[in-house]
C-alpha cells in the first residue's frame, strides 16, 4: 500500500498500515466482546432468573448475528477506517454520520471502562481470599489502562497479534470449565432445580428485562469493521472475521449460561462481579480457580485493547473529515496509529473506571450499542436501494434481505423497552446528551465539513440520482 495519499491542492498525508489478515479480525471482535462471558451478562439472571438469562442469550445472540451479516456486507465495500461511521458519512448524510461516529466511541470507550472496573474488583476479591481484604483498585484500573493505550500507541499489528493469543487462551479456559464439570471434575454438581421450581420469578416481563444485560454476551461484535483501512484484503477477511467471531461468542454465550447457572444459585449469580470465576471457586478445584482467575484478566485485557483501537479508530476518522478538529486525524509517523486520538480517550475512559458504578457503565455502553444498530436498519435499507446488487462489487451479500433487517429492528425496539424498564432516568439522559451533541455538530461544526472530500468509494451514482 503507498504511504501517502496527495492531491493538487494538498500536501501527502500519512495513512494507516494495511497488515492484518482474518485472525487479526476475529481477535478484534472476538476479543472484544469475550469479557461478556466472564462479567455482565449474569445481571440478565437477576432480572429475570435462569430461563429469561437463558432465552436472553439466544435472543441477543439472534440480534447480533444479523448485526453481523448486515455489517460484513457494507464494511466489506466501503473499506475505510470508521465502521460503521464511514458507512454513514457515504450512504446517508453527515448528521447522521456525526451520531453513528459517536455512538461507537462511547459504546467503546464505556466497554473499556467497564473492563477496567472488572480487573480491579477481580484483584480485590482475590487479595481478599488471600487474607490482604481492602485492595486499592484505582492504581490497577489506571496501570491497565495506560499499558493497553501505550501498546495502541505503539503499532495496530502488534496490539491485535496480542489480542489474538490472549482471546484463544480465554476462550479455552470458558471451554475447559465446561468439559471439567461435564466430566465430574466439580465437587459440586449441577443443579437446575430452578428451572423446575421457579422457571420465571418476575413472570414474561422479565424475560423482557433480561434482553438488557442479555446483550452483553455480544457487545462490541461490530467493532471487528474498525480495522477495514488497516486489512490487507477487506473483501476477504472482514467477512470471515466477523462471522466467524459470531459463532464463537454463541458456542461461548451458551457454555458459559449452562455452568454458571447450574453452579451458582440464580438470585447470587444475578448480582455476581465476575460469574464465571465465582463458578470455578464453587467447584472446589484450584486449578481451575487458577485458570478462570487468568481467563478473566486477560478476557479484560483484550477487551479494553480492542476497545482503545476501535474508539480511537472512530474518533480519529471523524478528526480526519472535520467533523471534529483536523487535530484529531494525525498519524503517528514512525508507528502509523492515530496516536493523538489514542491519548485524547484515555482520561475519558478513567474518568468513568474511577467515578461510575459498573452497571451504569455498561448500560451506557449498551444504550449507545443499540443506537448504533438501529442504525444499520435504515442504512442497510438505503445501501441496497441506492446501490443495488448488481451495479458495485461487494465482498459478502448477505442472505435473506430484508429479513435480518426487519428482526433486528424489532428486537432492537424491544431492547430499548428492557433498559426503560430498569434504566429508564439513564435512558432518557443519554437520548438528551445525543440530541446536545447533535445541536452542536449542526451549529458550530458543520460549516468545516468539506462534503466532496468525504466519498473516497469508486461507486457509481445511487440509483435515481
Amino acid at each position: 500500500m503507498a504511504d501517502v495519499k496527495s492531491t493538487a491542492s494538498e500536501p501527502p498525508r500519512l495513512q494507516l498500515l494495511r497488515v492484518l489478515g482474518p485472525a487479526h479480525i476475529w481477535a478484534l471482535g472476538v476479543g472484544i466482546v469475550l469479557v461478556g462471558e466472564y462479567m455482565g451478562w449474569n445481571f440478565s439472571v437477576g432480572k429475570g432468573g435462569m430461563i429469561a438469562g437463558l432465552v436472553a442469550c439466544w435472543v441477543a445472540g439472534l440480534l447480533y448475528t444479523c448485526v453481523a451479516m448486515i455489517d460484513s456486507e457494507v464494511t466489506s465495500t466501503v473499506a475505510a477506517a470508521g465502521g460503521q461511521y464511514a458507512q454513514a458519512k457515504h450512504i446517508v448524510g453527515p448528521l447522521m454520520a456525526f451520531n453513528v461516529g459517536l455512538f461507537l466511541v462511547m459504546a467503546y470507550t464505556m466497554l473499556e471502562a467497564a473492563n477496567a472496573i472488572t480487573i480491579g474488583f477481580l484483584l480485590d476479591t482475590v487479595a481478599g481470599m488471600q487474607g490482604h481484604s481492602g485492595l486499592n483498585q484505582q492504581p490497577f484500573i489506571i496501570l491497565a489502562v495506560m499499558f493497553l493505550a501505550w501498546l495502541n500507541y505503539r503499532g495496530v499489528l502488534a496490539t491485535l497479534t496480542f489480542n489474538l493469543v490472549i482471546t484463544a487462551i480465554a476462550f479455552l479456559a470458558i471451554i475447559t470449565l465446561f468439559l471439567s464439570v461435564q466430566f465430574g471434575v466439580s465437587s459440586v454438581p449441577l443443579d437446575f432445580s430452578a428451572v423446575t421450581t421457579d422457571p420465571l420469578p418476575y413472570g414474561w416481563v422479565g424475560i423482557i428485562a433480561s434482553l438488557h444485560f442479555g446483550l452483553w454476551y455480544y457487545l462490541g461484535i461490530e467493532g471487528t469493521c474498525q480495522a477495514a483501512e488497516e486489512v490487507r484484503s477487506p473483501a476477504r477477511s472482514l467477512p470471515y472475521g466477523t462471522m466467524a467471531g459470531i459463532m464463537t461468542l454463541l458456542i461461548a454465550a451458551t457454555m458459559t449460561w449452562y455452568v454458571c447457572s447450574g453452579l451458582i444459585p440464580w438470585e447470587y449469580l444475578g448480582q455476581a462481579g465476575t460469574p464465571l470465576f465465582d463458578a470455578a471457586r464453587v467447584t472446589g478445584n484450584s486449578g481451575l480457580m487458577v485458570l478462570l482467575f487468568i481467563g478473566t484478566i486477560l478476557a479484560t485485557l483484550a477487551s479494553a485493547n480492542g476497545c482503545i483501537n476501535d474508539a480511537s479508530r472512530a474518533w480519529f476518522s471523524m478528526g480526519r473529515d472535520r467533523y471534529l478538529p483536523s487535530w484529531f486525524g494525525a498519524v503517528h509517523p514512525v508507528y502509523r496509529t492515530p496516536y493523538r486520538s489514542i491519548v485524547f480517550l484515555v482520561p475519558i475512559a478513567l474518568i468513568f473506571a474511577l467515578g461510575a458504578p459498573l452497571d451504569q457503565v455498561v448500560t451506557f455502553s449498551i444504550l449507545s450499542g443499540l443506537l448504533g444498530y438501529t442504525f444499520m436498519t435504515f442504512n442497510m435499507v438505503m445501501f441496497r436501494n441506492k446501490w443495488p446488487l448488481d451495479t458495485i462489487k461487494r465482498g459478502y451479500v448477505h442472505p435473506m434481505h430484508p429479513l435480518p433487517t426487519i428482526v433486528l429492528l424489532i428486537l432492537c425496539a424491544t431492547a430499548y423497552f428492557a433498559v426503560f424498564l430498569g434504566y429508564g432516568t439513564q435512558l432518557i439522559a443519554m437520548v438528551g446528551f445525543y440530541i446536545v451533541a447533535s445541536l452542536w455538530f449542526h451549529f458550530r461544526r458543520y460549516r468545516y465539513v468539506r462534503r466532496g472530500d468525504q466519498f473516497t468509494m469508486p461507486w457509481p451514482k445511487p440509483r435515481g440520482y
